[in-house]
């Protein structure tokens, strides 16, 4: 078999939690409502890519991702001319050679090889003097989920095919990230039965050899488990979607992502959309989503959780945008929907990539930016 096709769907054992998931909010406080989240300051808003079809054609966009390489912003995204999860998804992204206040024309990724086929969102790597893309792909309608990887050619611009690199349903949400071990880990979802989140695991530095490995949840459990992971040594967590409840689903794996814990509710409201996870430099971990005591499923405001350096878990709830946002050049009004966010940190700011609805359904989105202050994340 082509290596490039090759991919290990790796058995897996867990520990089944009694009853939920160990408790990811730490502070003695509840969870604040929305009206009481801590505020930000110096934040700047940026747009990455209007939603703009009489200009463009293009009416559906989603899954904003970021990533710098060799000083300049690189942001991806998927659109399509047609509707959400049908063959004419298109993988486009533009690059920001000053911090995300300005961008060059949109480039293509990558686009299906035949009519019913479909290249979509995905992830960055930037890897030595390499940067790499992962983006889910599909059949028909969300048929045959797969993960194709490409190389950018930084002579001519052009990214390079790199073929099917994880198979059986994963769609990639979180850029890899290096293990101790060696290895890197790639957390996402896998489309189909039942939906659990999962990882993808590589061969060392080897990018087109990948083992699959889902995470387990309950049989009754209704997720679209999309989700991110902190990676702490051989201890993963990862967060991800929930279906039926606006709370975050945690799992632990203690074996560098062999093995997991089922997927569990835990005690952190979350709207029901992809979440994104991470580490700051500081040793805070993150969470970016929608988490407020009352927000229910509601996107928006746009959250991020922070924890004290070192913490496993989360202890204080910052506001990085409303729906109505004067100080944003982006869409703003009450109907605005703020979700599918992504981040990355560099010199000492958080960049948060988030798709903005406008008010309009069917995630006929613009692509956005918030660039946060890491001084602003303390947490007492």
């Amino acid at each position: 078999m082509n290596k490039l096709l090759a991919t290990h769907l790796v058995t897996w054992t867990f520990a089944a939690l009694a009853c939920a998931a160990e408790p990811v909010w730490l502070s003695d406080q509840p969870v604040p409502k929305a009206a009481e989240l801590s505020e930000l300051k110096g934040v700047e808003f940026h747009v990455i890519k209007a939603n703009e079809p009489e200009r463009d054609g293009y009416v559906w966009l989603h899954g904003v991702v970021l990533a710098w390489h060799k000083g300049k912003l690189f942001a991806s995204f998927g659109n399509n001319k047609g509707e959400e999860n049908t063959p004419g998804e298109e993988a486009r992204g533009r690059v920001s050679s000053d911090g995300g206040r300005t961008w060059g024309d949109v480039f293509t990724i990558g686009v299906g090889d035949a009519p019913d086929h479909a290249v979509s969102h995905g992830v960055f790597l930037s890897h030595g003097d390499a940067l790499w893309a992962f983006q889910g792909s599909f059949y028909g309608h969300m048929s045959k989920v797969h993960t194709r990887a490409y190389l950018l050619n930084e002579a001519s611009g052009a990214w390079e095919k790199k073929g099917v690199v994880v198979d059986r349903g994963f769609w990639p949400m979180q850029e890899p990230q290096k293990m101790v071990d060696g290895n890197w880990i790639m957390s996402g979802v896998r489309v189909g039965d039942g939906h659990p989140a999962a990882v993808a695991i590589s061969h060392g530095d080897d990018f087109t050899q990948w083992d699959l490995v889902l995470i387990p949840k309950p049989a009754d459990q209704s997720m679209w488990g999309e989700s991110g992971v902190i990676v702490d040594g051989k201890r993963v967590q990862n967060f991800a979607r929930f279906g039926g409840d606006a709370l975050a689903l945690t799992a632990v794996s203690e074996d560098y992502g062999r093995t997991w814990t089922e997927s569990l509710p835990s005690n952190l409201p979350m709207a029901t959309a992809k979440p994104y996870a991470g580490v700051l430099s500081t040793g805070q971990r993150y969470l970016i989503g929608t988490m407020t005591a009352d927000g229910g499923k509601r996107r928006s405001p746009l959250t991020i959780a922070v924890g004290r350096p070192g913490e496993n878990g989360f202890r204080k709830i910052f506001r990085i945008r409303d729906s109505v946002c004067p100080q944003s050049p982006g869409d703003s009004s009450p109907r605005v929907n703020l979700s599918y966010p992504y981040a990355i940190e560099h010199e000492g700011k958080l960049y948060v990539g988030y798709s903005n609805s406008g008010g309009h359904r069917g995630n006929h989105n613009s692509a956005e930016l918030a660039v946060i202050p890491i001084t602003e994340l303390r947490v007492e």
